[in-house]
């Protein structure tokens, strides 16, 4: 069987912490950013890491080899 290929895109939006964790950065920070309440603006400045559940998928489907 070949190889699983990396998604592109996924390669682009999260990394994988040395104990297999997915961070990643919030949306919201790109347009727009006026009507948006400062709150939303200062906690999407860090990046975060994803809820266990979603982390399984992501490195199942899209980060099959890590990164």
């Amino acid at each position: 069987m070949p190889k699983m290929k990396t998604k592109s895109s996924a390669k682009k939006r999260f990394k994988l912490t040395a104990t297999g964790k997915v961070k990643f950065k919030p949306a919201n920070k790109r347009h727009l950013l006026i009507n948006k309440p400062t709150g939303m603006k200062r906690q999407s400045r860090r990046n975060e890491v994803m809820a266990e559940a979603d982390a399984k998928k992501v490195v199942k489907f899209f980060l099959p080899y890590g990164l």
